[in-house]
């Protein structure tokens, strides 16, 4: 294993439970004070509030009024416009800010068209001054230490989880819940670890398990399970804003899928959170990267693709990169970095420049907004991918023995399954008599020319070209340094009117040195004069060495497979990878001023902001670098915003309730030691181990309560952040609909694979610019779990979106929670949820149960875990009357229900329906 990846790291002291009682930590506000005498003040608990509030938005990062900031303390101590500083130190009396504050003329008063500032506000502000003006970085940006576990008068509780919250709950006077019976808490830990619920079957022996740890095997059933990868990968989908389609007006297909399969695998193997970090941000850096390390790296290919007539690749490509930028600092630091691209941070201590040192980690990647959405790895048939072995094996016995024969099958392997690095039209300049079709592809008329600035062709004795002709009499030279400069080749172009051709060349550069500019130079001597039509079409171009072995008797055969691998052969899947351009073809990264990507100025190198972690020493300054960066046990946020995430996946809302948000002006943790207890025992106690976190996680007492609210509770902590109570949250989208064909015994256990298109509503897609079309899936594929929903991004499955799920154009961190009467309308009417409600009622219709009664007490259970309540009973009896009535006086009604003459499923179908309609059905509670 890669250093940077071991797992043998330095410990701090295990954190064993202290004989030192926790005081002080009041509800949703970190007390850092107790360390501090009584009339200490505290920057961030009394000062940072009232600066954010009342001051920053005239004097921060992107206005500053007076020439006065409040974003960094140097900036808050300089002069301002006046010449003097509005802050003094230690006199507060000499200190404008001051004086401005309590100026009684309200011309003069700060802040400017607002109410004064409270007296106690001021006097707060006026003993900080006093005391120094002590400056104290926000508590997310410093790095966690080891925290002890409070003591507390009480044997509730099964870990350290529960020590934290019982101590709060003690300070507010309150108790914790019962526990949730049996049932209920498998139904809730099941939807929370698998995203299903649990069989009867399952629960029947949970239920009869009195051992003492009959639970905890629940639990490691489930986090063992297949279902278990497919129900985070959902999670992680909104992260990587996945879809199966570009985004943008022509929101054309990508196939992108087998990142969805990796991500699966990923947490089915409980890949540690570190390496499942490095490798998506970074995997094609790696040494000797894997093809799964590969395609990780598709979690920024997800990015929107803009390949419509007429737009500017350069212009798409730098969006590519800021929302990368964008969705790093969203998914790993929750902090609000897009902020910065037109200015520095108006709360947080980022600076504009700081934006774009980071940016450069992420501008050297070769793909540069075009139709095929190169870079892509090349997944072969089997007997392609032996075919492509046969290759390897060529070079390594045609290398000369003085060379590294793997390292350069490698290259050959490489050039099969990725070909890079490609130089596409868009980097050509000084074209004449020509121009780039739609922005994208090269055609030049007879007589002109296009030149390929800087090119590096040291050892590169092979061009390869992919274009397309609608002319046979065309050919393009390829003159190094000028129009009429050295001839290194030509080629004669092929009519291929649809799709593209490959040719290679033969270039003289064995010898080559230096950068050289490289000039296409377009001719056909059948032409007219003043023949406009283009002689040929060119996408890209290549500089490779040849295959070794030229005089050996199967050259040709072998150069052959080589170009068969080349043209994409039948069965092939290119899924869109992060590749890195070589030195010779590096970008320069430039501040963008007030962000406009047309107007350059500073150029920077790649860098991390100052007031975070240094670099990990040995990092390189690339993407890498950057990913050790992000998971070092130095860096404050990683370990914080993913177990907070994680914790917000369980309860409904996070430690810190702004999971996207971790800056200043982010909400306060509740249970500030909790958190940073816990990331330290993610990334020590656990190495990273997603499903140790979960386990840790669920086996608390904490979560195990019953989530039944009384009034005094339901007045005091209406939101449960005090955590007295256990979870009561809305499923997800995905969950509703998973379950619904669970319950209905329709749901399919197949796995992985492309995606599929079940049932939805006539005229939806209106698909523009392409022939795309929504064929609805058949058999099982039509009930495949909601992950595998085929994604377009203008057009999003209905029952999805209805449930709140995101369009997927941007990293969504936190998904809406509401309950909408569209929602109900969508679980009475959608085609799926209806042939649910059908699978439902003909379990009900098959049990052992004779009377209807019995049926609907049958179908309840099956739904819900639980027997059903009197109440409840006797209003779906009701209704079962009332359906079986209907459809006896309407009998042409009966097969537009269930598709067949049989009035007794219609009437349970109507039963079954609003069973899955009931609130506890749409809840984990």
């Amino acid at each position: 294993m890669p250093s940077f990846l071991s797992r043998r790291r330095a410990r701090p002291l295990l954190f064993a439970v202290a004989a030192v009682v926790l005081v002080g930590t009041s509800y949703l506000v970190w007390d850092q004070t107790a360390n501090q005498s009584s009339d200490d003040i505290d920057f961030n608990a009394d000062i940072r509030p009232i600066l954010n509030k009342k001051c920053i938005t005239c004097h921060g990062g992107v206005k500053r009024s007076g020439g006065f900031s409040l974003l960094f303390r140097t900036e808050a101590l300089s002069p301002n416009e006046s010449g003097h500083p509005a802050i003094v130190p230690g006199d507060a009396a000499a200190s404008e800010m001051l004086k401005r504050i309590n100026h009684s003329d309200p011309e003069e008063r700060m802040p400017p068209e607002s109410p004064p500032l409270p007296q106690e506000e001021i006097d707060l502000l006026t003993k900080w001054i006093e005391q120094g003006a002590k400056w104290e970085d926000h508590w997310a940006y410093v790095k966690p230490e080891p925290i002890d576990v409070p003591s507390v008068e009480s044997d509730w509780g099964t870990n350290g989880i529960d020590r934290f919250v019982l101590s709060q709950l003690e300070d507010h006077e309150l108790q914790p819940s019962a526990p949730a019976d049996k049932a209920t808490l498998l139904r809730r830990v099941s939807l929370d670890l698998t995203g299903l619920p649990p069989t009867p079957e399952e629960t029947k022996a949970f239920l009869q398990d009195s051992s003492p740890d009959a639970y905890e095997k629940q639990v490691d059933r489930l986090l063992s399970s297949p279902h278990y990868g497919e129900r985070w990968a959902a999670m992680w989908m909104d992260l990587a804003r996945y879809a199966d389609s570009k985004g943008y007006e022509k929101d054309g297909h990508r196939v992108i899928w087998q990142y969805r399969d990796w991500l699966i695998r990923a947490f089915n193997d409980d890949k540690p959170f570190d390496e499942f970090t490095i490798e998506q941000l970074a995997g094609d850096l790696l040494p000797d990267p894997t093809d799964d390390q590969l395609i990780a790296t598709a979690f920024h290919r997800n990015t929107m693709n803009n390949d419509e007539g007429g737009t500017d690749d350069e212009e798409f490509r730098v969006a590519a990169v800021i929302d990368r930028v964008n969705t790093t600092w969203d998914v790993w630091q929750a902090t609000t970095m897009a902020c910065v691209q037109c200015h520095s941070h108006p709360y947080d201590p980022i600076r504009h420049e700081e934006y774009y040192k980071f940016f450069a980690f992420l501008n050297n990647t070769a793909d540069v907004d075009v139709p095929s959405e190169s870079p892509n790895l090349k997944t072969f048939t089997e007997a392609d991918q032996a075919k492509l072995e046969d290759i390897k094996n060529w070079v390594i016995k045609h290398t000369a023995s003085n060379d590294d024969k793997l390292a350069k099958a490698e290259k050959f392997v490489r050039l099969a399954k990725i070909t890079e690095p490609k130089l596409h039209p868009a980097s050509y300049d000084s074209i004449t008599q020509g121009s780039l079709q739609d922005g994208k592809y090269l055609e030049v008329s007879p007589g002109g020319f296009a030149r390929i600035p800087g090119v590096s062709l040291r050892g590169k004795e092979h061009l390869f070209i992919s274009y397309s002709a609608g002319r046979s009499s065309g050919r393009v030279e390829i003159r190094q340094d000028g129009v009429g400069g050295k001839l290194l080749g030509r080629w004669d172009v092929r009519k291929n009117e649809s799709g593209w051709n490959f040719q290679t060349i033969s270039v003289p550069l064995k010898s080559a040195t230096g950068k050289h500019d490289i000039f296409l130079v377009f001719k056909d001597p059948a032409a007219a004069p003043h023949d406009t039509e283009e002689v040929c079409k060119i996408e890209w171009v290549l500089f490779h060495e040849p295959l070794p072995g030229e005089n050996q008797p199967a050259y040709a055969q072998k150069n052959e497979q080589l170009f068969h691998l080349l043209n994409d052969p039948e069965g092939t899947v290119a899924t869109p990878v992060m590749i890195e351009r070589p030195e010779e073809y590096q970008r320069q990264t430039n501040v963008f001023e007030r962000g406009n990507w047309l107007v350059a100025g500073d150029p920077v190198e790649p860098g991390v902001p100052h007031a975070w972690n240094a670099m990990p020493a040995g990092a390189k300054p690339n993407r890498l670098g950057m990913a050790q960066w992000l998971v070092s046990e130095d860096n404050p946020l990683t370990a914080r915003v993913t177990v907070n995430r994680f914790w917000a996946k369980l309860f409904g809302i996070g430690i810190v309730e702004t999971v996207e948000d971790f800056g200043t002006q982010g909400f306060k943790p509740s249970h500030p030691e909790l958190l940073d207890w816990l990331a330290q025992q993610f990334m020590y106690e656990h190495d990273w181990s997603m499903k140790k976190l979960l386990k840790q996680i669920v086996m608390s007492s904490t979560y195990q309560q019953s989530s039944q609210v009384t009034p005094g509770l339901l007045e005091k902590d209406p939101n449960n952040r005090l955590l007295a109570r256990g979870p009561r949250v809305r499923l997800t989208a995905e969950q509703v609909r998973d379950q619904a064909l669970a319950v209905g015994g329709l749901l399919s256990d197949t796995m992985h694979g492309p995606s599929v298109m079940p049932p939805q509503p006539e005229g939806v897609w209106q698909a523009v610019y392409s022939d795309m079309k929504w064929e609805t899936s058949e058999g099982e594929d039509s009930h495949r779990r909601a992950l595998y929903t085929y994604w377009r991004r203008t057009s999003p499955y209905p029952s999805l979106i209805s449930f709140d799920a995101p369009s997927r154009e941007f990293c969504v961190t936190r998904r809406i929670d509401t309950n909408t009467p569209l929602q109900a309308l969508v679980m009475m009417n959608d085609t799926v949820y209806v042939e649910a409600a059908r699978g439902l009622a003909q379990r009900m219709l098959a049990s052992e149960a004779a009377s209807p009664d019995e049926q609907i007490k049958t179908g309840y259970y099956l739904a819900l875990l639980q027997d059903i309540s009197p109440d409840k009973l006797a209003a779906l009896h009701t209704l079962h009357e009332e359906a079986t009535t209907y459809y006896q006086e309407h009998p042409e009604e009966v097969p537009k229900m269930v598709g067949e003459e049989n009035a007794d499923l219609a009437a349970m179908t109507i039963v079954a329906s609003a069973i899955m309609n009931l609130d506890e059905f749409v809840t984990k509670v």
